[in-house]
This record gives C-alpha cells, sequence and structure tokens, in this order.
C-alpha cells in the first residue's frame, strides 16, 4: 500500500491550516480597529475552516488506519503519521512523511500564537470597555457610618453616677 493518499491529505490539511492561519492575521487586524462586522464575519469564515479541518483529519485517521491494517498492525488508541513512519516500506517514504508533518506542525504551532495574540487582544479590549462603562456609571454613595452616626447624639449627655 502506498502512502499517497495519506501525503495528499496531509498537504491539504497543511493548505486548510495555512489558509486559517491568514484568517487569523485578518482577524488580529480587526480586532485592532474593533469592526464588529468584519470579526463576525472571519467567525463564520474560520468556522468553515475547522469544519474542512476536521473532515480532512478524519480522513487522515482512516487512511492510516487502512495503512497500518495492511502492515498487519492493530492499531491501539489514535492514529498517527508518526505511527506509518515506523513501518514506512522506504526511507523516502519516511522522509516525505516526515517533511509534510514537520510543516503542519510549524504551521499549527504558527496558528496557535496568533490565536493566543488574537485572544489577549480581545481580553485588553474587553477590560478597556469595562474601564470605561465604571467611569460612566454613577457612583454609589458610601454605606459607612460616620463617627458621629455611631455614638449618636445622646452620648455626650450620658453621666456615670460612681456612688451608685
Amino acid at each position: 500500500m502506498s502512502i499517497d493518499r495519506l501525503l495528499t491529505i496531509m498537504d491539504k490539511l497543511e493548505k486548510m491550516h495555512k489558509s486559517l492561519l491568514k484568517l487569523s492575521y485578518h482577524k488580529t487586524e480587526l480586532i485592532k480597529v474593533g469592526d464588529m462586522k468584519g470579526i463576525d464575519q472571519m467567525l463564520k469564515d474560520e468556522q468553515a475552516h475547522v469544519a474542512a479541518i476536521t473532515q480532512l483529519e478524519q480522513q487522515r485517521q482512516k487512511v492510516v488506519t487502512e495503512y497500518l491494517g495492511a502492515k498487519g498492525i492493530a492499531p491501539s488508541g489514535q492514529t498517527t503519521v508518526a505511527d506509518v513512519m515506523e513501518v514506512a516500506d522506504s526511507p523516502e517514504e519516511k522522509a516525505q512523511l516526515d517533511e509534510v508533518r514537520k510543516r503542519l506542525l510549524l504551521t499549527i504551532k504558527t496558528l496557535k500564537k496568533q490565536n493566543d495574540l488574537n485572544q489577549k487582544l480581545v481580553f485588553q479590549s474587553l477590560q478597556f470597555v469595562n474601564m470605561t462603562l465604571d467611569l460612566l456609571r454613577p457612583q454609589p454613595e458610601q454605606i459607612n457610618y460616620s463617627k458621629t452616626e455611631v455614638r449618636g447624639n445622646n452620648m455626650s449627655k450620658v453621666h456615670f453616677d460612681s456612688q451608685a
């Protein structure tokens, strides 16, 4: 059995992740300018990409499972490309798989960093909005008691009779 199908799926996964990364860069700019309509559309585009990536990932797992089954290896748990690399027929196949795997992992790592940045930007924007709202809201009156309210007005009139 050949690894060509697996390589094709891995290339598609890499392309989809790179496309998602481009969307993430664009989302950063939208967050910076506060374009809510653009961000909303961006979220819809990202959801479509994630759905396609999920479908490709399911195909990848199926192909890996089939490949391992053809080699007489029963897959245990989640199947990975590393499992295929261990039983690949030739060093060229191993090298091809390793190269596409490293490229995909690098793209995913970059995407994760960009998403972390976007998350921090959104959090900071939310903090700024909350701070602005706090400044605009009327402040409640203090509910602490003053010194005279605690003692009351009659405190000065109290006399202690020590001869009683």
